[in-house]
Formats: structure tokens, sequence, C-alpha cells
């Protein structure tokens, strides 16, 4: 069965919807939240197949660039409660359903 006019219009717009990040809470500073926004939407991208791999990238790169002590999860469907240090939390949605949560404590 063949795909409508409408039908590929609204695929188009539902991956368009769900392909930028939409942040759920952040007190990170401005320059900060939008680096680490970044981050995780390129490592996502990168390592679409493997949220490890993607929390990996994320660490590492927020480790080197803002000192140690940084957490990441990735995934869908999970519940946090979580201490972090103020200016310091990134809590966000991507590609729909898939949550990424990147926070440091000391």
């Amino acid at each position: 069965m063949e795909e409508t006019e409408e039908e590929k219009k609204d695929e188009a717009d539902y991956k368009r919807l769900h392909s930028f990040p939409l942040i759920r809470h952040s007190d990170m500073p401005e320059e900060m939240r939008v680096e680490t926004m970044e981050l995780c939407v390129m490592a996502c991208e990168k390592h679409a197949t493997n949220n490890e791999s993607a929390a990996k990238m994320i660490k590492e790169t927020m480790d080197k660039k803002f000192g140690s002590s940084w957490h990441v999860v990735i995934g869908e469907g999970f519940g946090f409660e979580i201490t972090h240090e103020v200016k310091n939390l990134l809590y966000m949605f991507f590609g729909g359903s898939l949550a990424v949560c990147v926070w440091k404590c000391s």
C-alpha cells in the first residue's frame, strides 16, 4: 500500500517535531546549557543504538570541559531523585521519548 501525501507530511512533521531537544529542567548558566544540550544531541545521534556509549561520551566531555564528577543517565521510562551542585543540572528529552539527565556533584 502506497503512502498518501498527507501521511508523508504527517511523518515529516513528526520527525521534525522530535528532532530537537526539549529542556524539561535546567539550572545551568545559558552558555553551559547550550553547550551541554548540543553535546547530548550529538552523542545521542552518533550512538543512536547504544545509550551507554552516548552517556560515556557526554560524561567524558563534560569532565574535560567543566571539571570532574559529572554523571549522565540516558534512556526511556526511568525515574530519579538526585543531589547535585547548584547550576549544574540539565534534564532534557530528545527524539521523542529518550530522556537525558546530566548533573554534577562533588
